[in-house]
């Protein structure tokens, strides 16, 4: 995941000694040094994170449905409407 271009930024982390332990051990079975392993695997997690943030893919057909669906006017959902207007069971409210 990381490139090899220079690294100029710097990130200081502090953790239990057993967390340090677990990531050294995991690092030295993949036989990589503790930087690089944590830095992949925070970078991959970081990715997971965020993909379906960045990038949103649809087909032809799919983005037509998607659009129309933006598109389409308001339906009326009394159901909806009373539950979304009931008090939450942690806003300390009763029902009435």
């Amino acid at each position: 995941m990381t490139t090899r271009t220079t690294r100029t930024e710097k990130l200081d982390l502090r953790l239990t000694p057993e967390a340090k332990r677990t990531l050294a051990a995991a690092a030295n079975a993949e036989r990589r040094s503790l930087s690089d392993f944590v830095l992949d695997s925070a970078l991959g997690r970081a990715e997971e994170a965020l993909a379906d943030r960045r990038v949103f893919q649809l087909s032809p057909e799919q983005w037509d449905a998607f659009a129309a669906a933006l598109d389409a006017p308001v339906r009326n959902m009394p159901r909806m409407r009373k539950l979304l207007n009931e008090p939450g069971i942690f806003s300390g409210s009763e029902p009435a």
